[in-house]
């Protein structure tokens, strides 16, 4: 099995997860096919769907003589006539629902391996949403046991190790540790069932989360038994790849049809509401009058083309860095999934979040509603401009909101407050406190939010900015004419140099200013928009400003002013000896070769990458988190722009 990262926003990503019967991309859904019952043959949803993988379940192979004999004898590939990579489950389902599952635990694994199957799952212990904490962490105990024993007899077939604990979302962290400890191969969320047929999303949230915080971040994350497209927006954000859908066919032998929004009814849709090739073949009138074997075939392929669909959607908000507008519009339409967007404002979920967020994107950030302003990029906006962020000066004139970039549209009333005093200059914006050096970073000058805003934002908003005004002298814009008019400044605030200053505490850490900015500055700007493009400091290159972000781009003199400045580990990422002679050729960087990185880095951050003795190699962009980084053995885990030869 490799799994390797190739996009990613929020905490989704696009991977790519090979195994010997072929590659797939996530995030990915895995059709339920029961052998005995096929109303839509592999193949068929191969060629209609793009189908990558499916899943079917081994003890219903196993306790079939007749299944089980075709299956031992040709593989489970050939039984289902299927080519591409095949997962099977164990019966665990099975037991929890019907209680009647007889199997020894290693065997059911044995057998899957012995068919064939490119993904086994242990017969863990489904913990329901009921259980004690004390019968919760009996069955982690179990769970972590069995998956123990089972290891050791995988085999070449990459293995499941589903992570339980109930509804406590800290035997649900510890249990995910202890598998990532095994030498496990994929990761299910498993026992989440029941919490998602009564739409208990927010309990869902903490359960995903909880796992996502203890697992190896290298392996793939399924979420067992999620199979409408509603959830599919939220969970892939969380970090989930793949899901598993026999609701396809269910819903279907129910006259009820998937939609992004939830589900209908066939008997009460008078249109439908949709563009699919069943949608657009049939009328309702013509769907409800079809003979029901017919219908019911009709209705799951209606299921999967929008269960396939929403996963392209997916991946389209993951590579065009949207997919948190599309949670959020997507929550807003259901009770239960508002109240798990909730769930994401708690610090230490938003902690989590931020350390995988990407540092900054190529488009805007859109306001959807009250969700919004719990961004993990907003919320490491307020962060850093609390921790990084030193005005030049205690007195303070607060503007209202005005049109980005705020120091352009308040260019005029800028020069006449400068040449009465020394004062920063702050907009009151429905981010918060947006200070005029730092309004053309990202998100700020790349949000778009309506001129008037829910009264959640307004109130964090008020919040923030009564937080950053404690201590100043402030001062309304609207007063600055009452303001008498001193005698002028013998030496006014560069403004240019205020806002690299400003960027680059901000985007390196408080300091960075001061070992980039030493020594005589020459600031370059674009002659079409007048804004700063390029810094040279002592003649040297040291940082472009990037126009579609108002971040930096790391020259590699300017790495070289920062390491020499900013002790180790601040913007490191430490690589193996053996990688080094490839890096001084411009080479990128792979995960498998990173030691160590500062944990401050984030996805898409600049980065000065070292030797282990702390020597610069170079200067480049990261793709992964710390964590990432130490656990891939397989992609890039930083874009090297320059490098230092040998």
């Amino acid at each position: 099995m490799v799994f390797e990262l190739k996009e990613r926003d929020a905490a989704g990503r696009i991977c790519s997860f090979r195994t010997p019967h072929g590659t797939v991309m996530t995030p990915h859904l895995l059709p339920v096919f029961n052998p005995n019952k096929m109303m839509i043959t592999p193949k068929e949803m191969q060629q209609r769907f793009g189908m990558q993988v499916l899943i079917t379940n081994s003890y219903i192979i196993y306790k079939d003589p007749v299944l089980r004999t075709k299956a031992m004898e040709h593989g489970v590939h050939t039984l289902l006539d299927f080519s591409g990579p095949i997962m099977t489950d164990s019966g665990t389902f099975q037991n929890y629902v019907y209680g009647d599952v007889t199997v020894d635990p290693l065997d059911i694994v044995r057998f899957q391996r012995d068919i064939g199957s490119d993904i086994g799952t242990i017969l863990d212990i489904f913990g329901t949403p009921g259980q004690t904490m004390t019968d919760a962490e009996a069955s982690v105990n179990e769970t972590v046991a069995r998956a123990a024993h089972s290891v050791p007899e995988k085999g070449p077939m990459s293995l499941a190790c589903p992570v339980q604990g109930s509804v406590y979302p800290h035997l649900r962290e510890q249990c995910a540790r202890r598998l990532s400890a095994l030498a496990a191969d994929f990761f299910p969320i498993g026992g989440v069932v029941p919490l998602m047929e009564n739409q208990r999303y927010a309990d869902l949230v903490r359960c995903i989360l909880a796992a996502k915080r203890g697992l190896d971040p290298s392996k793939p994350v399924h979420l067992f038994g999620c199979g409408h497209p509603m959830i599919f927006p939220l969970a892939v954000a969380l970090g989930c790849d793949f899901f598993d859908s026999s609701a396809y066919a269910k819903y279907a032998n129910d006259g009820r049809m998937m939609f992004p929004w939830g589900t209908e009814k066939l008997d009460g849709l008078s249109e439908l509401p949709c563009c699919c090739p069943i949608c657009s073949t049939y009328t309702a009138k013509e769907l409800h009058n079809l003979e029901a074997k017919e219908q019911i075939v009709q209705l799951a392929l209606h299921n999967l083309y929008v269960s396939f669909a929403e996963l392209k959607t997916i991946r389209a908000a993951i590579h065009g860095g949207w997919l948190w507008e599309l949670v959020e519009q997507r929550a807003a339409v259901n009770p239960a999934l508002m109240d798990a967007l909730r769930v994401l404002r708690e610090p230490a979920h938003l902690e989590w979040l931020e350390h995988v967020e990407p540092a900054s994107r190529t488009t805007a950030l859109f306001y959807t509603g009250p969700q919004t302003i719990y961004r993990p990029a907003l919320y490491r906006y307020h962060q850093r401009l609390f921790s990084r962020y030193h005005p030049c000066c205690s007195t303070t004139v607060v503007f209202p909101e005005g049109t980005k970039p705020y120091s352009f549209f308040y260019a005029q009333q800028h020069r006449q407050i400068a040449s009465q005093m020394h004062a920063t200059c702050v907009v009151y914006s429905s981010l918060g406190p947006v200070p005029f050096e730092l309004d053309e970073m990202y998100p700020l000058a790349q949000s778009v939010f309506p001129e008037t805003v829910d009264g959640d934002t307004q109130h964090v908003a008020q919040h923030l900015m009564e937080q950053f005004l404690v201590g100043k002298t402030v001062i309304s814009s609207g007063e600055i004419h009452t303001v008498p008019t001193e005698k002028p400044l013998r030496k006014t605030i560069d403004s240019d140099h205020q806002r690299i200053s400003a960027v680059a505490d901000m985007q390196f850490g408080y300091g960075a200013s001061a070992a980039l900015f030493t020594g005589p500055l020459r600031i370059i700007k674009s002659k079409k928009t007048g804004k700063i493009r390029n810094v040279l400091c002592n003649g040297q290159h040291v940082v472009s400003m990037r126009a579609e972000d108002g971040c930096f781009t790391l020259k590699l003199q300017g790495g070289q002013c920062l390491h020499t400045h900013l002790p180790s580990p601040l913007l490191r990422v430490v690589v193996a000896d053996d990688a080094v002679p490839f890096i001084r050729e411009g080479k990128s960087v792979f995960a498998k070769f990173v030691t160590d990185c500062d944990p401050a880095l984030r996805p898409y951050d600049e980065c000065l990458i070292v030797d282990t003795d702390d020597t610069l190699l170079g200067v480049g962009r990261t793709l992964l988190a710390r964590d990432e980084m130490l656990a891939f053995r397989q992609g890039v885990a930083v874009k090297t722009r320059e490098s230092i030869p040998s």
